[in-house]
């Protein structure tokens, strides 16, 4: 059955080089926000999202083909980068022991985009896009720093989301919805949207009876600019 899937996906993919009326391909390297969207594990029923922003930048190269009247897709291999840092915060009633969080964010990204381009001016096109992306993590550390009192030394964790434990893992295969226009002048183009998580980035397998309800969503703002480097 893979054997099929997988010669069917390539005959697809030369049907539509075949048909298509203009290719291109390129590198891009852009600014993006990916968004933890989760609830509080182990809080039953807890149906508000927190949002946890991660800022970075990715790059990647890009292949692009209109196939008729505009009409066309994109498709990428990216990687992507983003960080935070939380404040300092008290653990329990009192000021100390305190705590902070560093967050280091990696993965490779597949988007698949179905596009519309039309021209403006010479030259000059405006694009609309939707489709899907698959995201695979790479590592997604949490190193956590920890001090007990305010002249004490201050000690650190490191644990990987990805192969904790416990309910707070998550997933690394991600897929997302996007949505996004951008704007083309000859071998120059600049894309920005938004993705959309369409599955829960828990991992469900950790879950009990008292945690059942965790839910959340892998969101991320993006905005490239690239150029493409071979046309036909």
């Amino acid at each position: 059955m893979k054997k099929i899937i997988f010669c069917a996906t390539l005959l697809f993919c030369n049907i539509l080089l075949l048909h298509a009326q203009s290719q291109y391909l390129g590198v891009q390297i852009g600014f993006t926000q990916p968004i933890t969207r989760l609830n509080q594990p182990i809080v039953n029923q807890e149906k508000v999202l927190n949002p946890t922003i991660y800022n970075g930048f990715k790059a990647g190269v890009v292949y692009d083909a209109t196939l008729v009247a505009g009409f066309g897709y994109s498709m990428a291999i990216n990687y992507t980068f983003g960080a935070n840092k939380t404040n300092w915060e008290q653990i329990g009633q009192h000021p100390y022991p305190r705590k902070e969080t560093y967050n280091f964010y990696h993965q490779i990204e597949i988007p698949v985009d179905w596009q519309y381009k039309f021209e403006i001016a010479q030259n000059t096109w405006v694009i609309l896009y939707t489709g899907p992306t698959l995201q695979c993590g790479l590592s997604f550390l949490q190193d956590t720093h920890i001090q007990n009192q305010p002249n004490d030394a201050i000690t650190s964790t490191s644990a990987d989301r990805y192969t904790m434990s416990d309910v707070s893992a998550l997933k690394r295969i991600n897929i997302t919805w996007g949505i996004g226009a951008g704007l083309q002048y000859e071998q120059y183009f600049l894309r920005g949207g938004y993705d959309f998580g369409v599955i829960n980035p828990y991992k469900e397998s950790m879950f009990t009876t008292h945690d059942i309800y965790t839910r959340g969503r892998f969101d991320q703002w993006q905005i490239k600019l690239g150029m493409y480097i071979w046309s036909k």
